[in-house]
């Protein structure tokens, strides 16, 4: 069985026209996890599996571009036509009170918990979802942000979230067969919360990844140019997460 990775969307900080926000399903076997929910992943997330069988969400942080589609998924699960148990949730601390506080429109509290069995993720957070291993590590965003390592039948995938450089995420990747990095700056800043594609391939060398996928790019660079500018300081393949695509790992 492959461990593989669909990009759902990877645009930052809105949609654009043929690429949503921050999503990916991750596979293996019969295990599907959906990998951060932003806006205008749920649509083609139904294109490779329905939220009947998803085994579980997890969700890097509470920023709209890497959670807002967990909105119109309580919609789907509540009062629509999908008919399952509340979908395992792996998030931010307060993420249930905060879906709450957007879809609560009267005097009793929306029942987030009918859609979603929520998790509060920590620093070395360990999870078992199917036949993968989710192991979740601090990283470094300005607000409570988490990357994540899913390993099965030993490959591993490593995916940043959004991150500034940090040795927790570098820990995390150590090794990692893929590493999903963002790469949203085109320039260094005193105060950086993300990566620029330098740092991605910074990151990947000092991990040891065996191929880095840069993802999130911001919308100053091109996703050729962050290829690039990420291949100048990796020496590993370095390919983009391009909306549709599948990779498999290991």
């Amino acid at each position: 069985m492959d461990l593989s990775l669909t990009v759902l969307g990877c645009a930052t900080p809105y949609p654009s026209a043929d690429n949503p926000c921050s999503g990916y399903l991750v596979s293996h076997g019969d295990t599907r996890v959906w990998m951060d929910a932003g806006a205008g992943t749920l649509g083609p997330l139904q294109r490779h599996t329905r939220l009947e069988d998803l085994d579980a969400i997890w969700i890097s942080h509470l920023h709209a571009d890497h959670s807002a589609d967990l909105l119109t998924a309580y919609y789907a699960l509540v009062f629509a036509d999908v008919s399952r148990d509340p979908v395992p949730l792996y998030g931010p601390p307060g993420i249930a009170d905060r879906l709450a506080g957007f879809l609560t429109n009267g005097p009793e509290r929306s029942p987030i918990e009918s859609a979603f069995a929520v998790t509060e993720l920590h620093d070395g957070h360990e999870a078992e979802v199917g036949s993968m291993r989710l192991s979740t590590a601090a990283v470094e965003h300005g607000i409570p942000a988490f990357g994540v390592r899913i390993e099965a039948e030993g490959r591993s995938l490593t995916y940043s979230g959004d991150t500034a450089p940090c040795p927790s995420l570098t820990a995390l990747a150590s090794g990692t067969d893929v590493l999903l990095c963002e790469a949203e700056s085109a320039v260094k800043t005193p105060d950086m919360v993300h990566h620029t594609p330098e740092d991605a391939g910074e990151t990947a060398s000092r991990a040891g990844a065996g191929r880095l996928v840069v993802t999130h790019v911001g919308r100053f660079l091109t996703s050729q140019e962050a290829v690039t500018r990420a291949a100048a300081r990796y020496q590993g393949t370095v390919g983009y997460a391009a909306p549709g695509t599948t990779i498999t790992v290991g």
